[in-house]
């Protein structure tokens, strides 16, 4: 099962193949109130969308809860705009992982209008 340092230094990577591989082939992936992404080309498309916007991430985990299949982590996730801003804004991501300990299911909660706030 992936851990959240697992999970964040594939992300920050901003390598969408490094993250992908984390997930099941029918995997979902949803943005806060966004639609979902079902399947990793969807999952993909959009995660490399998202990575067009800024030039970098990082993500500090503050806790992380791993219950049986499921996982939650709070953190403050530090963007690097195309200006070179850095904006930094809390998060909670939640995963759930079957038994091979792909990824199922994820969602990230988070505010994302500071990162585009000009």
């Amino acid at each position: 099962m992936p851990d959240a340092h697992t999970v964040f230094t594939a992300v920050d990577s901003l390598d969408s193949r490094v993250m992908i591989a984390l997930f099941a082939e029918d995997g979902t992936m949803v943005f806060g109130n966004r639609e979902p992404m079902r399947g990793r080309e969807a999952i993909v498309a959009g995660v490399e969308a998202f990575l067009s916007t800024i030039r970098g991430l990082r993500h500090d985990i503050r806790r992380e809860w791993t219950v049986g299949a499921d996982t939650i982590a709070e953190t403050d996730v530090t963007y690097t705009r195309h200006d070179d801003k850095r904006v930094t804004i809390p998060a909670v991501s939640i995963w759930r992982v079957r038994d091979d300990g792909l990824i199922t299911d994820y969602r990230v909660f988070y505010d994302p209008s500071p990162l585009f706030a000009a």
